[in-house]
């Protein structure tokens, strides 16, 4: 089990949102920031988060732009740290190829391929024909349906407020595990509120992913790295953002890397 960094980019700037709180954009309008709930901002260039995973050897970690105005910065962090970042946020056939070129080692996609709530194959495919599925990430980040709390998962696509028809469970995750190399599953509901992980959503990605997956959402201390790899059986990454010192929270960065380290020693 591996400890999987982020950057989180809002107009250009590194941010911890709760992620219940995005909405989508109308056309090229920006997001109102007084419907955010903002755990953290800096001017801290993303750039220099970025330097310090690969001064930690931190792999497998992940840029996410919400929603316009992330380019410079996205760019600037995939150029510190060439080939140790993932890319997410507005992925498309048409660009993916661009943003592998910049540096990203993946790209991150979901609402290109969640399109109209059902899985649109013929971007799918197109994208593995494009870029070859060991360089596509699949982002699953999902929510139950307002009122259901103990149904069924659901993908949410376009900043986490479009409901798909698509339920990550075992026939998902092994149909979609065909044409990607891992998954990215924020729980939604968790997300920035430092709340507790969703431990049932862990449990169902452990027993279920035919291919790596990283979890994100909940995480309000060092010990629910333990959680998650008892839960996820040891095959359920984990990314920690509102949490971190380094992004404003009270679990030190330090000491979850020498977590991470210890876990992953040859």
């Amino acid at each position: 089990m591996k400890f999987r960094p982020c950057i989180d980019l809002h107009s250009g700037q590194v941010k911890q949102i709760v992620g219940s709180t995005l909405t989508d954009d109308a056309g090229d309008k920006k997001p109102d920031d007084n419907d955010l709930a903002t755990n953290f901002a800096t001017d801290r260039p993303a750039s220099s988060y970025a330097e310090m995973y690969l001064r930690d050897e931190l792999t497998g970690g992940h840029v996410i732009m919400l929603g316009p105005g992330n380019t410079d910065a996205a760019k600037s962090a995939l150029k510190a740290y060439p080939g140790g970042l993932q890319i997410g946020g507005g992925i498309t056939s048409s660009n993916a190829r661009e943003w592998l070129d910049a540096g990203a080692s993946h790209v991150i996609v979901t609402s290109h391929v969640f399109h109209n709530g059902q899985i649109d194959m013929e971007r799918l495919r197109s994208l593995v024909d494009s870029i070859g599925k060991e360089r596509l990430v699949l982002d699953l980040s999902c929510r139950r349906k307002p009122g259901d709390a103990t149904g069924p998962y659901y993908v949410v696509t376009d900043r986490w407020q479009k409901y798909t028809e698509v339920k990550v469970d075992a026939v998902t995750l092994l149909d979609l595990g065909r044409y990607c190399s891992e998954f990215l599953v924020h729980g939604v509901e968790n997300e920035g509120k430092r709340c507790g992980i969703l431990e049932d959503l862990v449990q169902l990605l452990g027993e279920n992913s035919p291919i790596p997956v990283t979890y994100a959402g909940g995480v309000r201390e060092i010990a629910d790295l333990d959680r998650v790899k008892e839960l996820g059986k040891g095959r359920v990454d984990l990314t920690i953002g509102s949490a971190l010192d380094c992004f404003g929270g009270s679990i030190s960065y330090d000491d979850v890397v020498k977590w991470h380290k210890k876990e992953n020693e040859a």
